[in-house]
């Protein structure tokens, strides 16, 4: 069974570089709807998702872990997160600019994860612009009380076995996309 597997794999790479070098224009194509069925994917994950996991690295160098509401990412993957100014999430922004965004697809079969460029953002159009009205009570000194962080995507991970979109089977490595 090992042997036929090792077979199929060959003759399927074969394959795939026989593709590669016969039509090149062909296959930047195929690899173009590819990444845009894996952003559409990517993006009903993200905004299916009630919550996400934010990850900062605080001063000592660790991973901080939270749970934030979302809101709608932007086409272009940007994602925008409320937040208290005064929060330790801003003082591990300040010191070390990289987070990591962490959705869950519904029935956990799946996930997006989103490394970006955080940047706080205190202006009073874009705060109330990504103002939620449930948010009122996180917030009573709105809009003093309240900060942005726009977190810039420079690439993201998606697995959705629900869209068979999976990892790669020997190193278990996801499907990627990298924003220039």
């Amino acid at each position: 069974n090992m042997k036929r597997t090792k077979i199929f794999q060959y003759i399927l790479f074969s394959f795939i570089i026989g593709m590669s070098t016969t039509n090149c224009s062909e296959s930047k194509e195929t690899l173009a709807t590819v990444n845009n069925d894996i952003k559409e994917v990517a993006k009903e994950v993200m905004t299916s998702a009630n919550t996400c996991a934010l990850i900062t690295v605080d001063s000592l160098n660790r991973p901080r872990v939270r749970m934030m509401g979302t809101l709608q990412p932007n086409e272009d993957f940007t994602v925008w997160f409320g937040t208290n100014p005064n929060s330790r999430k801003v003082a591990q922004i300040e010191q070390n600019p990289v987070v990591t965004v962490y959705y869950t697809e519904e029935g956990n079969s799946g996930y997006v994860m989103l490394q970006g460029t955080p940047q706080l953002v205190n202006d009073i159009k874009k705060k109330e612009s990504h103002w939620k009205d449930e948010w009122n009570q996180f917030y009573p000194n709105y809009p003093d009380d309240y900060l942005l962080i726009k977190v810039t995507p420079n690439w993201l991970e998606v697995v959705s076995y629900k869209h068979n979109i999976i990892s790669e089977s020997d190193t278990w490595e996801p499907q990627k996309i990298v924003f220039n």
